[in-house]
């Protein structure tokens, strides 16, 4: 019993020591023991300072205007970008090329109609990041899920993303193929003879993010 004892008080302080001894470098110090710990943080987008502007081209030229940012958020960790989405209010898109007053009332009206975004029937846009790879120094190949007039697509696009301290900047310029969401009003991918009255399928987003930590 006694010999029984001493093998278990032995074993029990082996099992100790390699717990509780230190290990040391070659030189003698005393390694030192690190944790990693994933900081992750939640920015909020702020509607009023972040913006998005649009351009349509067509064979004769093109128009350009403004969409407001409705809401968003992004999500890092350790300062790099995880996931996210925004929205668009598709309601508030304004034209800014055309000064004349009716010139610029009448490309509104047509743009809020049904032949292009059906503002009413579908006042948000929306995307969600379903996929990122991350190039360093906050250049990003940014993958997910636009919807325009309920219609969701993937699409992927470069970004860049800059954090100071609570307050991040995330810009991407966005290029959309607008018969993908059965917005096909003088296309020629569709209507054939329309010569120089032809609206190309391509139309690009430049959108600027502002967001704070939550």
């Amino acid at each position: 019993m006694q010999k029984l004892a001493s093998l278990v008080f032995f074993g029990g302080a082996i099992l100790l020591m390699s717990h509780a001894a230190p290990t040391f470098a070659k030189d003698g110090h005393k390694k030192a023991t690190t944790h990693t710990v994933a900081k992750a943080a939640t920015f909020q987008v702020d509607a009023k300072q972040s913006k998005l502007n649009w351009v349509g081209k067509k064979v004769t030229g093109q128009h350009s205007g403004t969409i407001n940012i409705a809401a968003g958020t992004l999500l890092l960790e350790n300062n790099v970008l995880k996931s996210g989405n925004f929205s668009l209010d598709t309601r508030s898109i304004a034209v800014t090329d055309i000064k004349d007053a009716d010139g610029n009332a009448k490309l509104l009206g047509h743009l809020k109609a049904d032949d292009f975004f059906s503002v009413e029937k579908y006042p948000s846009a929306d995307f969600v990041i379903t996929s990122l790879k991350s190039n360093g120094n906050g250049a990003y190949d940014i993958t997910g899920n636009l919807t325009i007039k309920g219609i969701t697509n993937p699409i992927t696009f470069p970004a860049n993303v800059t954090v100071n301290g609570n307050k991040l900047v995330a810009k991407a310029n966005i290029t959309v193929d607008r018969t993908k969401y059965n917005i096909k009003y003088g296309s020629k991918s569709f209507f054939s003879g329309i010569g120089d009255k032809a609206i190309y399928d391509d139309f690009e987003l430049e959108v600027e993010l502002v967001a704070n930590a939550k």
